[in-house]
């Protein structure tokens, strides 16, 4: 679709007046007077704009100038603007009219009148003006950093709370995947968009130009989707080595020294990072979409490419570990285990075991393995990570497949949760995948491989979704034995 602020804002200008309105529009944004501070001052520009007097391009420009005003608003006034535009909602008589009307209807034909009136009551002026703002220039990037202002501020606020469903609703309806242009970024691509990567990127830092450009090399793919008015900003991002195998550590792909791979011998696409860059989408998924577009894409560019897997961290991992170690629970070692690590890495004898009274005592198993996940260096010894290794993949075996949210489906890691709903399933988990200290502190070093397959996805898709069913490979179910 080559103008979607005609189908957004219903308007049905000839494409050179539109053209014309909006160059004249840019000028009024710029030119356009702050309104004061406070509530009523932005309620009485909001109401000059609903009432729309003087013609489209005017009521654009009070739209663009109110924009402005809150763009330039400090904190405060920010606030006011929001809670001025929160109190534009539907007329509680109008909306108790229209019900009773509905309730009355006889035929059938009276009836739908009567809803269709009831629907148009319920919707709050708010809507409208959101619309005007999207139909400015640079609007629907106002549009998204609104809501992303909103839902830092909205907490408590029941009427915050009601606009940022309605502006919610509004961007869920304008970034529906089917308007979405999927794009490649490469090294050639305009140096804005690259810096944009660089300051998007939060799973694996981007630190130098050549960190980028590595990643960015002809063994390696970076998709991104983009909206049409918003054609500078990507939406979400994905980032692809093209490996002969199973990747099962991120450092290797990180590294700049690394040879280089001839994309065509390549037998496996890696997702090794996945990024969401617009906080105002939070909560709008098209990141499903974004891989399947990625994996097809691939197919077709490679057809060597036999397998499609994540190398994915596991943010919640440690968390859970730490809450299950203060807990005391007697299932994350065994007393062989807890016997083994003790004579692999004894513990310091002139300090009293963690958690005592300061009276020296044998610990817990589960003190073993806080002493030990509490220093990297003492984990990472080689005696140690031998014993420990197999520990922390079948419990983190357990917390991916048997540990669930608070509706008691949903996977309790966030990153597991988005694949597996995606039709992925857990294929490997890989002990040292991440040994950065943010991958310690956050997944005790572990990354979990989840494989797409394109003849299963949508299997695996409907039964997390329908049954709450984790699909995953045999090796990590055996992993799990016991609490799947």
């Amino acid at each position: 679709m080559s103008d979607l602020a005609t189908v957004m804002s219903d308007f049905a200008l000839p494409r050179g007046v539109l053209d014309r309105a909006l160059r004249r529009v840019t000028a009024l944004w710029r030119a356009a007077p702050e309104p004061e501070n406070g509530v009523e001052a932005f309620s009485a520009a909001m109401r000059g704009c609903l009432e729309a007097r003087g013609g489209e391009v005017s009521a654009r420009a009070r739209a663009a100038g109110l924009a402005q005003a809150y763009l330039e608003a400090n904190e405060a006034g920010r606030l006011d603007f929001l809670r001025a535009l929160a109190g534009f909602d539907s007329d509680p008589e109008a909306v108790r009219a229209a019900y009773e009307r509905v309730a009355a209807a006889t035929g059938i034909a009276e009836r739908a009148a009567a809803k269709a009136r009831l629907r148009r009551a319920l919707e709050p002026p708010r809507t409208r003006l959101l619309t005007q703002f999207a139909a400015i220039p640079d609007g629907v990037k106002f549009a998204v950093d609104l809501r992303a202002d909103l839902l830092a501020r909205m907490a408590g606020e029941p009427m915050l709370e009601a606009l940022e469903a309605d502006l919610k609703a509004l961007l869920a309806a304008w970034f529906d995947v089917g308007f979405l242009e999927l794009r490649r970024i490469d090294w050639s691509s305009p140096a804005a968009l690259l810096e944009k990567l660089v300051e998007y990127e939060a799973v694996h830092r981007i630190r130098t130009w050549r960190d980028l450009k590595n990643r960015l090399d002809s063994d390696r793919r970076c998709y991104a989707f983009f909206h049409p008015r918003m054609p500078a900003e990507p939406l979400i991002f994905v980032e692809v080595a093209l490996t002969q195998g199973m990747a099962d550590k991120v450092q290797p792909l990180l590294d700049e020294k690394a040879p280089v791979l001839d994309p065509a011998a390549a037998d496996t696409a890696i997702f090794y990072s996945i990024n969401n860059c617009q906080r105002g989408l939070d909560g709008i998924s098209f990141g499903n979409f974004l891989i399947k577009r990625v994996v097809t894409e691939l197919s077709v560019a490679f057809p060597g490419l036999k397998a499609f897997a994540t190398l994915s961290p596991i943010p919640g991992f440690r968390r859970w570990l730490d809450d299950r170690i203060a807990a005391e629970d007697a299932t994350l070692l065994t007393d062989d285990e807890a016997l083994a690590l003790r004579e692999a890495a004894p513990a310091d004898p002139a300090l009293p075991a963690p958690g005592s009274n300061g009276t020296a005592r044998e610990e817990t198993p589960a003190q073993t393995l806080a002493r030990l996940i509490a220093r990297r260096s003492l984990a990472r010894q080689e005696a140690v990570a031998r014993l420990l290794d197999p520990v922390l993949a079948r419990l983190c075996a357990r917390y991916l497949l048997a540990e669930s949210s608070r509706n008691g489906r949903r996977a309790r890691d966030p990153v597991a949760h988005f694949h597996l709903s995606n039709g992925a399933r857990v294929e490997r988990i890989n002990p040292g995948g991440d040994r950065s200290e943010k991958g310690w502190r956050e997944s005790a070093g572990l990354m979990v491989n989840y494989r797409y397959d394109p003849a299963r996805i949508e299997d695996y898709h409907e039964e997390y979704a329908g049954e709450g069913r984790r699909a995953a490979s045999s090796g990590v179910r055996r992993l799990a034995r016991g609490f799947v």
